[in-house]
């Protein structure tokens, strides 16, 4: 059961943390990414360095993006492969990306051609941002953002964590990989090679990251905070005539939904409209961020904070009150069997032997069910039986496959009882699943924290006419009404 960088390695946490690197999981990629703006208003003067080295990169790609290249130029400059080794992201199963393909270089060359050609020239703002570039271009969203800094800042993980490596590891743990796109030669225009001294774990190179660049769900520059602020932003715009004619834009396109209130969706296309039009109102939303700077500080530092608590300590925890059960040690017959089994002891763990508590952050329960669904897919590492998450046969992803081969097959829905989707699944999402998995077995999971939510999936259990089916586990993680394991007989 060994799932994280320290278990693997063998190193003690208080080093890694010591060091100022997070403890990845090499089962699973962690739901980071690498924040650019933390670079920018960071104090330490390698990371103002970094970012300075990101926008020197971006203005070259500007200037490019302004004549015609030929596709091996394109591949060359604009296009890299996702950096799987820092196992980051979003990935389902394993640390598997698509990277930065096409897709990403035609909407870089666009932006860059006919929006931002004063790109690096920014007057209003303290600084240029590579975030820029997504707030305007719905193909360039906040993956492409952290694997394109990953790819420009690699040479510096890199050292980074080679150093860690020849301090605090051993030889048979390490070895030699040459990094084809290392840094880059404005002269030659090409990228150069490196060979360092990394990391192994099956094959291939690890790379750790410093906690403090890193963050979750969104970037501090980003298009959903930008449209929850867009309102504001006129009233911080000096030019009174630029200002008129942004609002009067907005509400002319908004005078198309006056016969209704527009949805969010189209308000926000609205919105997108008027910046299209008037692109400058993205260095005065740029400002604004960047004088709040510090906020993004605390929020990244709380954020990657939570993450460890949910996502490392309370699934350690998990584990280790697990091994006590036959949850690792019991193979049954079939697929069903084993995935019922494995809820089992997971509810029996929940609800009687504390673990309820690793559900929570601090006080709070956790609110995203793609946690509740990692932490079942990390604790089931070491399984005979194949277990996918989020495997998608053409009907949409379910949470878990258990399998062995191509028939012995057991899907497992994961919910939150607080779910405003949730009647919805339990009515026909999990068969539609089924049938796309060639399968009649499923398991629904379904988690609460306190007695409204318990009441209210019993209530839909009832409609349903659910309430005594043996495939659905209502699992009770409620603080109160818990005995001490301790007090049980």
């Amino acid at each position: 059961m060994k799932i994280y960088f320290s278990d693997v390695f063998n190193v003690s946490k208080t080093v890694i943390e010591e060091y100022g690197a997070f403890n990845i999981s090499l089962r699973n990629d962690l739901p980071l990414f690498v924040d650019p703006f933390l670079l920018f208003y960071s104090k330490k003067e390698e990371y103002k360095k970094l970012h300075d080295e990101i926008i020197k990169y971006l203005v070259f790609l500007k200037e490019k993006s302004m004549i015609d290249l030929s596709d091996a130029e394109i591949k060359l400059w604009y296009m890299f492969p996702e950096q799987k080794q820092n196992w980051l992201g979003y990935s389902k199963k394993g640390n598997l990306g698509s990277g930065l393909g096409k897709d990403f270089a035609q909407n870089i060359r666009y932006v860059f051609k006919h929006k931002f050609n004063d790109f690096g020239e920014e007057k209003l703002s303290k600084g240029t941002h590579l975030e820029k570039l997504c707030l305007i271009n719905e193909g360039v969203g906040k993956d492409n953002i952290s694997d394109f800094t990953v790819n420009l800042i690699q040479s510096f993980l890199l050292e980074y964590t080679e150093k860690f490596a020849k301090l605090y590891l051993k030889s048979e743990q390490c070895d030699y990989f040459w990094i084809q796109k290392n840094k880059f030669n404005y002269e030659s225009e090409i990228w150069e090679r490196k060979q360092y001294y990394l990391p192994k774990y099956n094959g291939d190179y690890v790379i750790l990251t410093p906690r403090d660049i890193l963050t979750r769900e969104a970037a501090w520059i980003n298009r959903e905070d930008l449209y929850n602020r867009f309102e504001h932003i006129p009233y911080s715009i000096e030019n009174d005539v630029l200002r008129m004619e942004i609002n009067q834009y907005f509400n002319s396109q908004l005078a198309n939904y006056e016969d209704r209130k527009p949805t969010k969706e189209e308000k926000n296309k609205v919105i997108m409209d008027t910046i299209k039009e008037y692109p400058e109102i993205l260095d005065y939303y740029i400002k604004e961020k960047e004088d709040d700077g510090n906020k993004a500080i605390d929020i990244s530092e709380k954020r990657v904070s939570d993450t460890e608590e949910i996502l490392i300590s309370n699934i350690q925890q998990l584990i280790e009150c697990l091994k006590h059960t036959k949850f690792y040690t019991e193979e049954d017959e079939n697929a069903y069997i084993e995935a019922r089994k494995r809820v089992e002891y997971l509810k029996n763990a929940i609800e009687n032997q504390d673990c309820y508590k690793l559900f929570y952050n601090g006080d709070e329960p956790i609110q995203k069910e793609e946690y509740l669904q990692l932490m079942f897919r990390l604790t089931c590492y070491g399984s005979d039986y194949d277990v996918n998450r989020e495997v998608n046969n053409g009907r949409g992803p379910v949470d878990y496959k258990f399998s062995k081969g191509p028939i012995d097959i057991s899907l497992i829905e994961f919910k939150l009882a607080k779910s405003t989707k949730l009647k919805q699944n339990l009515q026909n999402q999990l068969e539609v699943y089924q049938k796309a998995n060639n399968t009649k077995n499923g398991l629904k999971v379904i988690l609460f924290f306190n007695e409204k939510e318990e009441q209210r999936v019993k209530k839909i259990l009832k409609e349903l006419k659910l309430e005594n089916n043996k495939d659905i586990f209502l699992i009770d993680a409620r603080k109160d009404n818990k005995p001490s394991a301790s007090n049980e007989k």
